[in-house]
């Protein structure tokens, strides 16, 4: 049987397209590149999404430039992670250059510093709807739902109530959670 899922037809493809993804993500990717890669051009199932998003979020750097690598390599190997990191940063660093010139010419102005906290409003809107739709990946997780909805709202707690740094809550929830997911899947595997 082969394999009929959709892939880069090729290099500049790749290029191409987190070129494309990455100019569409100010302030917060992670809606768009989960709409791009699992809805639209289905590179990644939602599951292999959220794996790779989780293992791009604890590699040093930002979330997205890892999962570019990532998924550059898984198609084209080396050449593929490389291409992949090009799209996402050489067209976009020109278009951030622009704008910190406008920026420094323009800053003061108050219709700048408006539109600067209404997009903050909307990346956190964006933000909070696709974690609601990654949820629904929670379902084929080994641990019960209402346990990693627990974990869901102790996390939220750590950083909204208790102002712990992220890293603390990595540890500590993160290290919570693997132990119970590998506790369960070994008591599930023969």
């Amino acid at each position: 049987m082969t394999d009929e899922r959709p892939r880069p037809t090729s290099l500049l493809d790749l290029f191409i397209s987190f070129t494309l993804l990455a100019l569409q993500g100010f302030g917060g990717v992670l809606a768009v590149v989960q709409r791009e890669m699992v809805e639209r051009k289905r590179w990644l199932t939602q599951e292999e999404f959220i794996e790779d998003w989780a293992v791009a979020q604890i590699m040093p750097g930002p979330n997205v430039v890892n999962l570019s690598l990532m998924i550059g390599d898984r198609y084209f190997g080396l050449r593929g992670a490389l291409t992949a990191l090009a799209g996402m940063l050489c067209v976009p660093l020109l278009v951030v250059l622009g704008l910190a010139v406008l920026y420094a010419h323009y800053g003061n102005h108050p219709g700048v510093a408006g539109a600067l906290r209404g997009m903050a409003a909307v990346t956190t809107g964006l933000i909070t709807a696709t974690g609601v739709k990654l949820g629904a990946a929670l379902r084929k997780h080994p641990l019960p739902v209402w346990l990693t909805g627990l974990i869901v709202l102790a996390c939220m707690g750590f950083g909204l109530l208790l102002h712990l740094p992220l890293a603390y809550t990595l540890l500590i929830l993160g290290g919570l959670s693997f132990a119970l997911t590998w506790r369960k899947l070994k008591k599930t595997t023969p």
